[in-house]
C-alpha cells in the first residue's frame, strides 16, 4: 500500500485573479488528490491536499510555479495527519 501525505500550504505572490484556483481544480483531479483552494484576503490562496504520497508532492511542485498567468513568490508548506477527510478537491468561496 502506498503511504499516504496531506499537506496544507499557503501561496504568496500574484495568485488571485490569474485563475489559480481553477488550475489548481483541474490539476488536483489530473493527480486524482483531495481537499481544497480558496483565495484569504490577504492576497495568498490557502490549500490543503492529500491523497497518495508521490501525487501530493506532484502537485505541491505545481503550486510552485501555479497557472502560467501566476507569479508564485513563496509557498509555506505545513505536513498534516493525514485522516483522509475529503471526498474530492474543491474551490471554497
Amino acid at each position: 500500500m502506498e503511504d499516504k501525505k496531506a499537506v496544507h500550504l499557503v501561496i504568496k505572490g500574484r495568485v488571485q485573479g490569474v485563475a489559480f484556483r481553477w488550475y489548481s481544480m483541474k490539476k488536483a483531479v489530473e493527480l486524482e488528490v483531495t481537499g481544497y483552494v480558496k483565495n484569504n484576503s490577504n492576497g495568498n490562496v490557502e490549500m490543503f491536499i492529500e491523497g497518495k504520497e508521490k501525487k501530493v508532492d506532484s502537485m505541491l511542485k505545481w503550486c510552485k510555479t501555479g497557472p502560467p498567468s501566476a507569479d508564485v513568490q513563496e509557498v509555506e508548506e505545513k505536513v498534516e495527519d493525514f485522516f483522509g477527510k475529503y471526498s474530492k478537491f474543491e474551490i471554497l468561496y
